[in-house]
């Protein structure tokens, strides 16, 4: 199971789904208690900025950022869930949880995925930049970046509400 959370709902959606692992995609420098129940080598932490295009004074996501995710989320056992975060819970965490169905699932359709991702979290509008790295990265030829344009921006909101998207 994967679930996605904000920086501010961590420590309840760790405590109430027993996950192992968590996957952290925020600012580099942004401070992230690690909930006890995760062992600090189940904590995957990428410090980038929420941008889809290089800008002065800001790191943009990149193709280390992309291949460290997956690399991480491929040697995840799925004993137990994992949680995805990031500041608000809605692009750099819901990008994270669509690359992370796609890698642990390549024969899977990426429109299905993105749909599901879009009935799950009506606010999740996924980074296009980590979206296209990932698509590359795969070699889905194209196929993310056109399921996540499919689905469109979310629903505005301050914070994403938590929610778990189906591997399977």
């Amino acid at each position: 199971m994967l679930f996605v959370c904000s920086l501010s709902r961590l420590a309840e959606t760790v405590s109430s789904t027993g996950a192992s692992h968590l996957v952290t995609l925020i600012n580099e420098g942004t401070r992230v208690p690690r909930p006890p129940e995760i062992a600090a080598e189940r904590h995957l932490f990428l410090g980038f900025n929420d941008i889809t295009a290089p800008a002065e004074g800001l790191t943009p996501p990149a193709e280390v950022h992309v291949r460290s995710l997956i690399d991480f989320v491929r040697g995840w056992d799925r004993s137990q869930p994992i949680v995805i975060h990031c500041w608000a819970g809605i692009s750099r965490s819901t990008a994270g949880a669509f690359i992370t169905a796609c890698a642990l699932s390549p024969r899977r359709d990426e429109m299905e995925i993105a749909q599901i991702l879009r009935l799950a979290s009506p606010s999740a509008t996924p980074n296009a930049r980590l979206v296209a790295l990932a698509d590359k990265v795969l070699d889905r030829d194209g196929r993310m970046i056109d399921a996540v344009r499919a689905i469109g921006r979310g629903a505005d909101a301050f914070e994403g509400t938590p929610f778990e998207l189906p591997l399977a």
